[in-house]
C-alpha cells in the first residue's frame, strides 16, 4: 500500500476531497463508500499508529512540597460563602440601575480582611481562585496574600499568570528566626524581593542595627527600583537609629532614593537634617510686630544651593510654579513643626495659623504646613489647619484643598475624625465629602454613619435622582455599620414625590436603600459566620 502522509491527509481535508482526493492507497472502509469516509477511515488510523509511537519523555521533577500552615481553616458556611464570593465575577453594571441585589465583588475584600483578622488561612481548595481573583483586582492582593499564606506563594511558582505574587506583598511568607544568622543571610542573598522586605521587615523589629548592616551589605549592588522599596519599607517603624543610613542614602545616584531619604529624615524632629532644614526654613519666615497687629512674613529663597540640593531640594519646579516659592514649599514642609512657635512668639499651632500672611504667601505656607503635619504625624497642627468642620472649605484656616484635609484627617484618632467628618456633612452635606469618607475607620463611628443617612434621606426628599451619589452610596454599603440595617428598612419605601421631583427618582431610591440594606444584612451574616466555632461540650462520664 502507498505511504499517505498525515500532511497529505489534512491537505485532503481543507481543499476537500473533490479537489484533492485522498492519495491512492488510502482504502475505502467499504465498496462503494465515498471519499470523505475513506478519508477519515485514514485519519483515525494515522491517529492510532501515532499515538502508538510516541515514547514517553523523561519525567520531571516534582516540586517541593507545599510548606505547612498552621492556621485554622474558616468554619464551613465562611468557606461557602468564599466560594460563593470568587466565583461572581459579574460585578455591577457599567450604567443604568443597579438594581436591589449586593454587589458581591464588593464584598469580598471585606471578606478577606475580616478572615484575616481572625487569623484564618485560606482552603487549599480556593487558592487557584483566590490568586486568579488577585490578578484581576490588584486592590485584594495585600488581603489575598495574607490570606493564601505560604502555601499560595508555593503555588505561585508554579503558573506564571501568578508571578504578581512573587513580586508583592510578603503576607504568608515563611520567615527564619531573625536571632538565627545563617538562614537570615541565605534568605537575604537568594531569596525573592517580597521575602528579602519581609526578612527586613522581622529582622529591624528584632534587632535595628543588624538589619541596617544587613542592609547596608548589599546596597551599592541593589537595582535603583529596589533600593527605592527598601527604603520606603523603613517607613514602618522608622527611628533616629536609621539616621546614619539614610544621611548616606542622601547621596545615592538615584534621585527618587535621595528624595525619599530626605523624606524620611524629615519625620525624625531630632536628626541632624531636620536641625538644618529647620535653620533653612526659619530665615524665610518670621514675625513681624510693627503693624497694628502681628503679621508672619514670608522671604523664599533666591536660589537653590549645593547643600539644599543635597538634603533633597529639587532644584527644577514644575510647569507653572515659580523657583522660589517651590523651593520654600520643600524648606518648611521639610522643617519640624516644633521650630514655628518659638519662632512665631510661642503661639500655638491654631494661633499660628490664624495669623495673616504678608505679601500672599499664606496659601503656599500654609500648604507647606499641611505636607509637614502629614509626614510628621503631628495631630495638633492637624487640628488647627483643618479647624471647625462647620468652616467653609473655601475660608478654612489651612487649605481649602479636600485631598490635603483627607491627609491630615488620617492622622487623627478615629472617633475624632469621624465626628469631624459627621459635623462637616451636617453642615456642608454630601457633595464636599466623598474624600473624607474614605479615610473612616470602617465600620463608621455611629455619628457618621447617622449623618451620612440623614444627608442621603435630604437627598431623596428633594426629589434628585441617586446616581449623583453613587458614590457615597456604594461607600455606606462597604462602610456603615452592619447593624443599622433594621432602622434603614423604613428608607426602603417608594416616598411621594415632591413638585418638581425628577421623574421615577421615588423607584431609583427605593433600589438604592433596598441594595444598601440587602448588603448590610449580608455583611452581617458574613462576619457571624466567621466567628470561630465552639468545641462541642465533652460528654458527662
Amino acid at each position: 500500500m502507498t505511504t499517505t502522509t498525515w500532511e497529505d491527509l489534512v491537505t485532503s481535508a481543507l481543499l476537500g476531497t473533490d479537489r484533492r482526493p485522498p492519495a491512492a492507497g488510502v482504502p475505502a472502509r467499504s465498496a462503494g463508500e465515498d471519499a470523505p469516509l475513506a478519508l477519515l477511515d485514514a485519519a483515525a488510523l494515522h491517529t492510532v499508529r501515532r499515538r502508538a509511537g510516541l515514547l514517553p519523555g523523561p519525567a520531571a521533577a516534582l516540586p517541593e512540597p507545599a510548606p505547612d500552615d498552621e492556621r485554622p481553616v474558616p468554619p464551613e458556611p465562611a468557606r461557602r460563602r468564599l466560594a460563593h464570593l470568587l466565583a461572581d465575577r459579574s460585578g455591577s453594571p457599567s450604567g443604568g440601575r443597579r438594581g436591589a441585589a449586593p454587589d458581591l465583588t464588593e464584598l469580598l475584600p471585606q471578606w478577606l480582611s475580616a478572615a484575616n483578622a481572625h487569623g484564618y488561612r485560606a482552603p487549599a481548595s480556593v487558592l487557584p481562585a483566590l490568586l486568579d481573583a488577585a490578578r484581576a483586582r490588584t486592590d485584594l492582593r495585600p488581603a489575598a496574600l495574607t490570606f493564601a499564606g505560604p502555601r499560595g506563594l508555593w503555588l505561585a511558582r508554579l503558573n506564571p499568570e501568578w508571578r504578581y505574587a512573587l513580586r508583592g506583598a510578603p503576607g504568608g511568607t515563611a520567615l527564619p528566626d531573625p536571632a538565627d544568622a545563617e538562614a537570615v543571610r541565605d534568605l537575604w542573598d537568594e531569596g525573592l524581593f517580597a521575602e528579602r522586605v519581609a526578612l527586613l521587615g522581622a529582622v529591624r523589629a528584632h534587632d535595628p542595627d543588624t538589619a541596617a548592616a544587613l542592609l547596608a551589605s548589599t546596597w551599592s549592588t541593589e537595582r535603583a527600583e529596589d533600593r527605592l522599596m527598601f527604603l520606603d519599607s523603613l517607613r514602618t517603624g522608622l527611628s533616629d537609629a536609621d539616621e546614619p543610613f539614610l544621611e548616606q542614602a542622601l547621596t545615592d545616584r538615584s534621585r527618587n532614593v535621595r528624595s525619599t531619604a530626605a523624606e524620611l529624615l524629615s519625620a525624625l524632629p531630632r536628626s541632624a537634617f531636620a536641625r538644618r532644614m529647620a535653620a533653612r526654613a526659619a530665615t524665610c519666615v518670621g514675625l513681624d510686630r510693627t503693624g497694628p497687629e502681628a503679621t508672619v512674613t514670608v522671604e523664599a529663597p533666591h536660589e537653590c544651593d549645593a547643600g539644599m540640593q543635597r538634603d533633597g531640594v529639587q532644584p527644577d519646579p514644575p510647569p507653572g510654579r515659580g523657583e522660589r516659592s517651590w523651593w520654600l514649599g520643600q524648606l518648611v514642609e521639610a522643617a519640624p513643626l516644633t521650630v514655628w512657635p518659638a519662632r512665631l512668639g510661642g503661639r500655638t499651632p491654631t494661633d499660628i495659623v490664624a495669623l495673616p500672611v504678608a505679601d500672599d504667601w499664606g496659601d503656599e505656607l500654609h500648604a507647606a504646613w499641611c505636607r509637614a503635619a502629614v509626614r510628621q504625624r503631628d495631630p495638633d497642627w492637624a487640628r488647627a489647619l483643618l479647624g471647625p468642620p462647620t468652616t467653609p472649605p473655601a475660608t478654612g484656616p489651612g487649605t481649602s484643598s479636600l485631598a490635603e484635609r483627607s491627609k491630615l484627617l488620617s492622622i487623627l484618632p478615629d472617633a475624632e475624625r469621624a465626628l469631624w467628618v459627621a459635623d462637616f456633612i451636617a453642615a456642608h452635606g454630601l457633595s464636599e465629602a466623598f474624600q473624607l469618607l474614605g479615610v473612616c475607620a470602617v465600620p463608621w463611628a455611629e455619628p457618621l454613619g447617622r449623618a451620612v443617612v440623614d444627608a442621603l434621606d435630604i437627598a431623596r426628599d428633594a426629589g434628585s435622582y441617586p446616581w449623583s451619589f453613587s458614590g457615597v452610596m456604594g461607600l455606606a454599603e462597604r462602610c456603615l455599620d452592619p447593624g443599622q440595617a433594621d432602622r434603614l428598612e423604613v428608607l426602603t419605601a417608594v416616598p411621594d414625590e415632591p413638585e418638581g421631583a425628577s421623574p421615577g427618582a421615588g423607584g431609583y431610591w427605593s433600589e438604592a436603600f433596598q441594595r444598601l440594606v440587602a448588603t448590610l444584612r449580608l455583611r452581617a451574616a458574613m462576619h457571624a459566620e466567621l466567628l470561630p466555632v465552639a468545641p462541642p461540650p465533652s460528654p458527662r462520664t
